[in-house]
């Protein structure tokens, strides 16, 4: 029998959210309903908002969560009623090329829930990422549900689901920062501040935080960085190789997603350094280098899915070290707001003073 619940719906391109009643259906094979208790504001959410994903509307927003498992369906042994679980974008498949090859975060056939949440009307809705978490429940594949201490806070361990770990695994996992190193981090939003809590505990050297923004380059240091540039008055590369002995880091993270950043961190890395993209472009954004300089500078030149992440290893891990002191999860979290507050949190966005709005039901 469907469950009414509320949540929040994106109606149409750059239409205000509202709040709305949608029908969650029983669980079908493989498949769990999730009781949500806390979900962070992305701005992935307000690309689909703005239609800046595609036109599936109306849209079920909402990803990054953790929450309680209420009822699953047949064949579903992962997980079961009573979990507490931070749900996940990327439910490997375990079958495909990339799974086979013993390499699941990068899995080609990631799956969601294949029965729909409607509205009471019978449209379906389209959930964020396969999600769809600004919601009291919802239905989700039950592989995207991972398991983690119920000790921790809800507000704190959804975070895991997106933009934290994107940035946490985008050091630790993709750019592979180890001891001794430099790392410059240009973009110093949730994720770029979450790239440099990740190369702390990596153990680099020299954290370089870059922003156009005196207030996150503060909360950069406050998160790890040991050195901060303002790019709006001073050349980033320049800086950036003056503080690495003139040869440049040894990673640069652009968490910004735009040409002009990601060419600062082509230039700002050491010969055969790594430059990560981990900030998410727009389609008609391009891209030119010339092909001598990729040639002749060497190193790699990486893109970070999710940070490159494994939920079912990555989660449980990070929400020990939060348990230990060792990272602090909670730090990310400016406000705490309820379900109708969404339109408004996407607004603080662009005021530059928040890293996130989390709803809590």
């Amino acid at each position: 029998m469907p469950q009414q619940v509320q949540g929040v719906v994106a109606p149409g391109r750059n239409e205000p959210v509202r709040v709305e009643t949608i029908l969650i259906p029983d669980p079908g094979p493989g498949e769990a309903v999730v009781k949500i208790q806390a979900c962070g504001v992305c701005h992935t959410d307000l690309h689909y908002k703005q239609g800046g994903i595609n036109d599936d509307f109306p849209f079920l927003l909402g990803h990054e969560a953790a929450g309680i498992v209420e009822s699953v369906g047949p064949d579903v042994t992962d997980v079961a009623p009573g979990d507490f679980v931070i749900l996940n974008w990327r439910a490997v498949c375990g079958q495909c090329r990339a799974c086979l090859r013993g390499r699941p975060w990068y899995c080609f056939a990631t799956h969601n829930a294949r029965r729909k949440m409607t509205l009471t009307d019978g449209r379906e809705l389209s959930p964020a990422l396969g999600i769809g978490a600004f919601a009291e429940k919802t239905l989700v594949a039950a592989g995207q549900c991972t398991k983690v201490d119920p000790a921790v806070a809800p507000e704190v361990a959804g975070l895991l689901g997106c933009g934290v770990m994107a940035g946490i695994g985008a050091a630790i996992n993709t750019g592979e920062v180890g001891r001794g190193d430099s790392v410059a981090v240009i973009g110093c939003g949730g994720v770029g501040d979450a790239a440099i809590v990740g190369s702390r505990l990596a153990g680099a050297a020299r954290i370089i935080a870059v922003d156009i923004d005196d207030r996150k380059l503060d909360t950069a240091r406050r998160m790890g960085a040991t050195h901060t540039v303002n790019s709006r008055t001073t050349d980033p590369v320049e800086a950036i190789r003056e503080l690495t002995g003139g040869f440049g880091a040894d990673v640069v993270i652009e968490a910004v997603g735009r040409p002009e950043t990601y060419r600062q961190a082509f230039y700002a890395r050491d010969l055969a350094g790594t430059v990560v993209l981990v900030g998410v472009p727009t389609p008609e954004m391009t891209l030119e280098l010339p092909l001598l300089d990729v040639f002749g500078r060497g190193g790699a030149l990486k893109s970070s899915w999710y940070g490159d992440c494994l939920p079912s290893r990555d989660f449980p891990m990070l929400i020990d070290l939060h348990q230990q002191g060792r990272i602090d999860l909670g730090a990310f979290v400016t406000e705490t707001i309820g379900l109708g507050d969404v339109e408004k949190a996407f607004a603080r966005m662009h005021e530059g003073d928040v890293l996130r709005s989390v709803v809590v039901l």
